[in-house]
């Protein structure tokens, strides 16, 4: 593993997922893998599971960690090419990643889609960039289009509370009362549509398909409450439009899943990545029951990250 940014880069996931679920029932087990090393981290965008689980992943490990908040705790960056500086920007991507790469072993960053350009977010503009001029490996920690170790995260709790074999696995959208992205959602898919042992199912109402590059085996159902029929998991989530771009098609209220829709499962446990709107996305009901599982997957980001920095720093 070079860099982590995506399902492609985890290799072998079975043997990523039982190394993490190794480090999981040993997480102060491997500390001389990150003792004398440095975890960078920079975030665009707000975040508090990420950035948190992303410190305690590298105390885990036995590594320090900065944390550095672009354009506040630094000068205002610059990300065109060939810029001629002479306006608000301060210092050049190129710049300031470069001499970041000094400061630090690995490189975990987190970057935001606008959701007004499509072309531009998913060209991973600022994200490629920070590939380009790192010099250390580099960790996604939510990307414009992809937010990969919140999806290992989701595949280690699966792992860790299926009652059988094989499960079926509902991706459901959900209503919000603002144009969220599809990071989570295209990266969801873009995990389970390749796990061996899941029947993964997306179901979201028509005009919300995600981009099929992520969506590959998975299939695609608009009957919500055909989709939930004998699921094992269900994990809900809204996405705003990919084809009309960031636009919201749809707040039905019928979409958020509450008690009747779980009594057509398979006795389902609940995920989702948070912050949530209680009562909008899914209900008090659901959420505060015991087949929520929305705090140990919270924690589960921890082990996600705690076992890609044991594998890019090994």
């Amino acid at each position: 593993m070079k860099n982590f940014t995506s399902f492609a880069d985890a290799g072998d996931y079975k043997a990523l997922l039982q190394q993490a679920l190794e480090i999981k029932a040993n997480p102060y087990g491997y500390q001389h893998i990150g003792r004398n090393t440095t975890v960078g981290l920079i975030f665009f965008n707000p975040s508090l599971r990420t950035r948190l689980s992303s410190v305690k992943a590298a105390y885990n490990l036995g590594a320090q960690a900065w944390v550095l908040n672009a354009g506040a705790d630094s000068w205002t960056l610059e990300m065109a090419d060939g810029a001629v500086m002479n306006g608000g920007t301060q210092e050049h991507i190129k710049d300031a990643i470069a001499v970041m790469s000094q400061y630090c072993d690995v490189l975990g960053v987190r970057t935001f889609p606008t959701l007004k350009d499509k072309a531009e977010d998913y060209g991973e503009v600022v994200f490629n960039k920070i590939l380009q001029y790192a010099t250390v490996p580099v960790i996604s920690l939510e990307s414009a289009t992809l937010h990969p170790l919140q999806s290992f995260a989701d595949l280690i709790t699966v792992a860790e509370y299926k009652q059988a074999e094989r499960v079926k696995v509902v991706l459901t959208w959900a209503p919000h009362v603002r144009a969220l992205p599809q990071c989570v959602p295209n990266s969801f898919a873009d995990w389970f549509s390749e796990v061996s042992w899941v029947d993964f199912v997306i179901t979201h109402p028509k005009g919300y398909e995600l981009n099929e590059r992520f969506t590959k085996g998975a299939r695609i159902e608009y009957d919500q409450q055909k989709a939930f029929e004998g699921a094992d998991f269900i994990y809900a989530k809204n996405w705003s439009s990919y084809h009309d771009y960031g636009q919201v098609l749809s707040q039905d209220p019928a979409w958020m899943v509450d008690t009747a829709h779980m009594a057509r499962t398979n006795n389902a446990r609940l995920l989702h990545c948070l912050p949530i709107r209680r009562n909008v996305e899914v209900s008090d009901a659901v959420l505060d029951s015991p087949n929520s599982l929305i705090i140990p997957e919270a924690g589960n980001r921890v082990f996600s990250m705690q076992t890609v920095l044991h594998e890019l720093l090994s």
